[in-house]
């Protein structure tokens, strides 16, 4: 057998693969013994059936196969010996048809298309300057922490009249356009929640009611809609077009949260006992825990101004019209061109950040070993175990724990690609130089969002 090489340019090349029946003849005739051995006819003994009939049968489709799998095995040889970076896998050639005859076998010959990996030159180093956006942590900041803390771990009470973040325990019945109750209609105890009440006018007539009161209310103005609306009536979503816009609405019973007193008693309770024994101590430990947990935000929006200046401004050739033709050709559910042509700009994108993260790996010689893995999703574990109040268990159980989730190829995948985006931001934080900023927790969280 024979396999030659064309470039076509950069990033496009064909593989010519030329057998000889030498190259083939025998595989082919030890797939027809199996044939032979595994077929029972009437009249032969099994395994004596003759040869010929074999062939009749089983003779095209085990060429077939054989000449498939002999023409894979050169491909992949060339590729190797070669040392070739290929993008895909190597595709049939549109424009050279397959050379030979499968009713009278002799030579033959099969054209492949690949992709390339295109050489990079990638410019990252100190000359490059990127803003590290961190949160600005100030008394606001910590108060409403303080506030929430307070609120979390009070208690309901009841109460006489209704304020702006109460809860209204009420019924709701279903009116008609008169005002009538409306027979048959919905007729449901449900709780709103009046932080939630975004209408100024609704939520201006809902202040200062008290337990028996009756408002006509749009059940969508005293709920976050959808889904929230149809639990609140207690109905389905899709039976929501159906129902009146007026409901009555009775009020049973009205409920406050009481925020816990920051005293000792709520410390311990929060940090365990004598771990902070002021208010003062508090407002440092809250403000030290947020700069922690931002860390990862601010390390995310770094990474991701980088990676779009990287694909950016690193000039990458991709052998396009071979991808669009290998995406259709790999897919295992039929996908029209038009689809091909509207998700490609994405996926060329998505592309380009690997080979460019891949390229960075290797010259700069970072590595994620099998024990780094592990010791990963170790760690991963621990902080949801954290995350749930639960106590970590011993370090053999976590181990094997750790690597029966590796054993789970989307978990394996997911984990390792979390492992490899750490390593590629701790990179980025060494070598480009850093310029700290600081803004507001609003803002950080409106950047945060537009950076998804």
């Amino acid at each position: 057998m024979n396999v030659t090489q064309h470039n076509v340019d950069a990033v496009n090349a064909t593989l010519t693969v030329q057998l000889k029946p030498e190259d083939y003849n025998n595989k082919v005739k030890t797939v027809l013994e199996k044939h032979r051995k595994e077929t029972k006819m009437k009249g032969f003994r099994p395994g004596h059936v003759p040869m010929a009939l074999i062939e009749k049968q089983h003779g095209k489709a085990a060429l077939a196969d054989t000449l498939n799998k002999v023409v894979n095995e050169s491909l992949y040889n060339h590729i190797n010996e070669n040392k070739i970076q290929v993008l895909g896998n190597p595709i049939p050639s549109e424009t050279n048809q397959v050379k030979g005859d499968f009713e009278n076998p002799g030579d033959f010959e099969f054209t492949y298309d690949i992709g390339i990996t295109p050489e990079l030159k990638i410019d990252i180093s100190s000359k490059n300057k990127y803003d590290y956006t961190k949160v600005k942590i100030d008394e606001e900041l910590i108060a409403k922490q303080i506030e929430d803390l307070r609120r979390r771990y009070g208690k309901l009470i009841s109460t006489e009249k209704v304020e702006d973040t109460d809860m209204i325990l009420a019924q709701f019945v279903e009116l008609n356009k008169d005002g009538s109750v409306l027979e048959g209609g919905i007729m449901h105890s449900s709780t709103i929640s009046m932080e939630f009440v975004e209408d100024k006018k609704v939520k201006k007539e809902l202040t200062g009611k008290v337990v028996g009161d009756v408002v006509k209310v749009d059940p969508n103005k005293v709920s976050r809609g959808g889904k929230d609306t149809a639990a609140m009536l207690g109905i389905k979503e899709d039976e929501l077009a159906n129902i009146s816009k007026s409901f009555q609405m009775t009020i049973n019973e009205i409920k406050r949260m009481e925020m816990a007193d920051l005293n000792q008693e709520l410390f311990d309770r929060l940090f365990g006992e004598g771990k902070i024994n002021s208010e003062d101590e508090l407002k440092e430990k809250i403000k030290t825990d947020l700069a922690l947990m931002f860390v990862n935000d601010s390390d995310r929006l770094l990474t991701s101004s980088i990676i779009e200046d990287l694909i950016k401004n690193t000039k990458i050739t991709l052998p396009d019209s071979f991808l669009k033709r290998w995406i259709r050709l790999s897919n295992e559910n039929p996908i029209l061109p038009e689809q091909i042509e509207e998700e490609y700009d994405a996926y060329a994108k998505n592309l380009k950040w690997q080979l460019i993260q891949n390229d960075i790996f290797k010259a700069n010689d970072l590595k994620i070993e099998n024990e780094e893995i592990i010791a990963f999703t170790k760690e991963l574990l621990l902080s949801n175990f954290a995350q749930y109040g639960m106590p970590a268990p011993e370090d053999k159980e976590l181990t094997e724990t750790a690597i029966g989730l590796l054993g789970k190829k989307e978990e394996s995948n997911r984990i390792i690609e979390m492992l490899a985006d750490k390593k590629i931001t701790e990179y980025f934080k060494n070598t480009v130089k850093l310029k700290e900023k600081e803004i507001s927790y609003d803002k950080f969280l409106e950047l945060a969002g537009k950076n998804k």
